[in-house]
């Protein structure tokens, strides 16, 4: 292997003479793609930001894929090309190339042709003053573009704009390091200088942070950008921005190429106007509805909610769901409006509705598509099902994250799901969603999705020492009451004098959200604390997953899914486990439940002979135990028994949080010599025919509407599995005619 070498920004001379081999470490991804695209320019091809990979940890982008402009075949000037790089991010951050083809499928250009205007040096020449631009983007500031009248801290301000009658003509020209106060600024700069030379703009693909989802980055791009309308031709011209620290609005990246005829400025100026006022009511933020912006020269317009759904989705969209209707009639989808325009998207099958009436017990709202860059704002709401799967309970495109976006899609889930609300969501901790759950599910216990508290939880726990850390993580985890956690929490922050610290404080509000200990008490189907859930639809959408391809990648995840589950109910009616005692309660059990949850119940009865249990209290038909582990007085628990039933309740919650019984428990049975476990005891969700049977009122809640809705999805879902195997052929249709002509005489009897 050749030795390795570091490539930095200041390398330019060094690194216009090598050439990419495996082992050869970059600075960052930036310099590693500067790189390669100055040696595709020196080769004669040019480069795209292929697939990147991110850590199933946190979310960070892990490695990044670099690729020959003809890779693929998504439109015709693509040959497949194989060349890339690929380099991965190693624990010191450096970044490594670990793979480099370099043999391209295609005739290689001139190296003129092939020049990007980004990273070869470029001149721009403003009333006699030159600047030169490296290849490598650095911050630069209005003096060092023009010298005519500097501004204040060298950053554009939309007040620059020189007016000229109704024309607005900028000072300077975009390029590389330009800085703006706004991204709205840098908007109304570059819509200007499209206008003054000849083409239209639209706002493109925004950027998250994987930390808040807040907006780290946008593109402006040319009208003609992309293939998704005829008027398109793919132009790579395109201007993008990035926020720094300071708050402040980086031009990072530019292509000031057109593959298409420019047109005059008077035809640009009228189709950009209403797009100019669009991008500027969508970046001003706090106002109502019926609040009025003032913009350009003193035209009023409505304020508009950002819509981070393309136009060009409601139609391919729309016409799915009319064909999953006609397929399905318990297909249920709706759109949000707002102002006269569409915004979120909700959608259901009749399978996922009928899910839900047993399983919608706990969900998960997956945002996952706000830890990166994605184009698609595709968001699902999961269920645990009765082998321990998660199953699809409805899907979403979301507009914008606002409390008004998350309320109507709640809403709309519950009214799609026959109005039962879960007991737990597990959601992001913003704020805007916080709103919406308490506002639709005001009874339902809201626990935080892992991926988001934790990255969180990182951003500030690094600037802790390591001790804090360390007493941190004990408080959270080890405390086993509400007092015990109060005190220790408090000797925490007075031991490191962060009494005032904004984020522990606001943490300690939000404690019944995260800290295990309040989250016990309520049912959750098991979920973990320390894990997220596997995304329902897995890698099969990313950052490029195109629109022709959304539908049908969704429909080939959707049924893989589904066969999961299906085999899942083949192996729990047809194998049966192991009994590993001769204990009646054991074989009751493995009767009743599918496969995945009798393992787990008899993990829990098989450890339940290591443990020791003693009466320490009696008073009537209360009787309390104390349950502890032989060798292990730390391990122990409490377990009380009352009078009906018998009623148990164990200190580790076990039950209410997971709907199987503990080792605790199932030792006091043992005790008390039960043979059975109490059949209210074994939750309904978790057997084998949870899918078809009905719960009894005292699980449902005793809601009427609840059970009549259980009832009739029940019944459709058999009739439309009935209903396939009747078509197959005219013989079997004709079976299937009589048997319901059969069942019908004996249903009208009994009425």
């Amino acid at each position: 292997m050749l030795p390795m070498k570091t490539v930095n920004a200041e390398d330019e001379g060094e690194s216009r003479v090598l050439e990419p081999y495996v082992g050869l470490e970059f600075d960052s991804a930036d310099v590693a793609r500067d790189f390669y695209s100055l040696y595709a320019t020196r080769m004669g091809f040019r480069v795209r930001t292929g697939q990147l990979y991110r850590s199933r940890t946190d979310g960070s982008v892990s490695s990044r894929r670099f690729v020959c402009s003809k890779e693929g075949f998504q439109i015709s000037s693509r040959t497949g090309c194989p060349a890339l790089i690929r380099v991965q991010r190693r624990d010191s951050g450096k970044w490594v190339v670990d793979l480099f083809l370099k043999d391209h499928n295609h005739g290689l250009g001139s190296t003129e042709e092939n020049h990007s205007p980004i990273l070869q040096k470029k001149t721009l020449t403003r009333t006699n003053t030159v600047v030169e631009l490296s290849h490598r983007p650095k911050i630069k500031s209005i003096e060092e573009i023009e010298d005519l009248r500097p501004c204040p801290s060298g950053i554009i301000s939309a007040k620059r704009f020189k007016w000229d009658g109704d024309e607005m003509q900028p000072e300077v020209e975009p390029s590389a390091g330009l800085e703006f106060n706004s991204a709205n600024e840098a908007y109304q700069f570059y819509h200007v200088y499209a206008e003054n030379t000849g083409f239209r703009i639209r706002i493109g693909q925004l950027f998250r942070s994987k930390l808040d989802g807040s907006i780290t980055s946008r593109r402006f791009v040319c009208s003609k950008e992309g293939f998704q309308h005829p008027s398109r031709v793919g132009c790579g011209a395109f201007m993008r921005i990035k926020r720094q620290d300071s708050g402040r609005w980086v031009v990072d990246r530019l292509d000031k190429n057109h593959n298409h005829e420019l047109e005059s400025q008077l035809e640009v100026k009228k189709t950009n106007l209403f797009s100019s006022k669009k991008f500027i009511e969508e970046e001003i933020g706090g106002l109502e509805n019926e609040d009025i912006v003032d913009i350009n020269n003193g035209n009023h317009v409505k304020r508009r909610r950002e819509n981070h759904i393309g136009s060009d989705w409601y139609r391919v969209l729309f016409d799915y769901f009319q064909t999953k209707q006609a397929e399905d009639t318990g297909f249920f989808y709706a759109v949000e409006v707002d102002n006269g325009s569409c915004m979120s998207i909700f959608w259901a099958d009749g399978r996922s509705r009928f899910s839900c009436c047993q399983f919608g017990d706990v969900i998960i709202l997956d945002t996952s598509y706000r830890k990166g860059i994605y184009l698609v704002p595709f968001a699902t709401f999961i269920g645990i099902n009765h082998h321990k799967q998660p199953v699809l309970l409805g899907c979403a495109l979301i507009a914008d994250e606002s409390v008004k976006s998350f309320t109507w899609l709640f809403q709309t889930w519950l009214r799609a799901m026959s109005g039962r609300c879960p007991l737990s969501i597990i959601a992001d901790q913003d704020d805007v969603i916080q709103q919406a759950i308490m506002q639709v599910f005001p009874g339902t216990h809201h626990r935080f999705s892992l991926w988001q508290f934790k990255a969180k939880e990182s951003e500030h726990l690094r600037l802790m020492n390591t001790s804090f850390k360390y007493e941190y993580e004990k408080c959270i985890y080890e405390c086993q009451t509400a007092d015990e956690f109060d005190t220790a929490w408090n000797a925490l922050l007075s031991r490191y004098g962060l009494k005032d610290n904004g984020w522990l404080k606001a943490m300690y509000a939000k404690r019944k959200s995260w800290v295990p200990l309040y989250l016990r008490a309520t049912f959750f189907a098991g979920i973990p604390f320390n894990e997220s859930i596997e995304s329902f639809f897995g890698t099969r959408f990313n950052a490029q997953t195109p629109l022709k391809e959304f539908v049908s990648q969704y429909e080939r995840g959707l049924e893989r899914r589904r066969e999961e589950e299906r085999k899942e109910d083949f192996n729990s009616f047809n194998l049966q486990a192991f009994l590993q005692t001769k204990e009646p309660l054991e074989e009751q059990c493995r009767r009743l439940y599918t496969l995945n949850i009798f393992r787990i119940f008899q993990k829990e009865l098989l450890q339940s002979y290591s443990y020791l249990g003693f009466k320490i209290y009696e008073e009537g038909a209360t009787i309390r135990y104390l349950v502890r582990k032989c060798g292990n007085d730390n391990e122990k628990c409490v377990v009380t028994v009352g009078p009906s039933n018998p009623k148990v309740i164990c200190s580790c919650q076990m039950f209410e949080f997971e709907g199987v019984l503990c080792r605790h428990v199932l030792r006091v049975f043992q005790i008390l010599d039960l043979k059975e476990v109490p059949p209210c005891y074994i939750l309904q969700r978790w057997t084998r025919n949870a899918e078809y049977g009905i719960p009894c009122d005292s699980e449902s809640g005793g809601n009427p509407q609840e059970l009549k809705a259980l009832m009739v999805w029940s019944l459709r879902e058999a009739a439309c599995q009935y209903i396939e195997a009747g078509a197959t052929s005219l013989e079997k249709h004709r079976l299937a005619y009589e048997i319901m002509r059969e069942g019908g005489r004996k249903l009208c009897w009994q009425r």
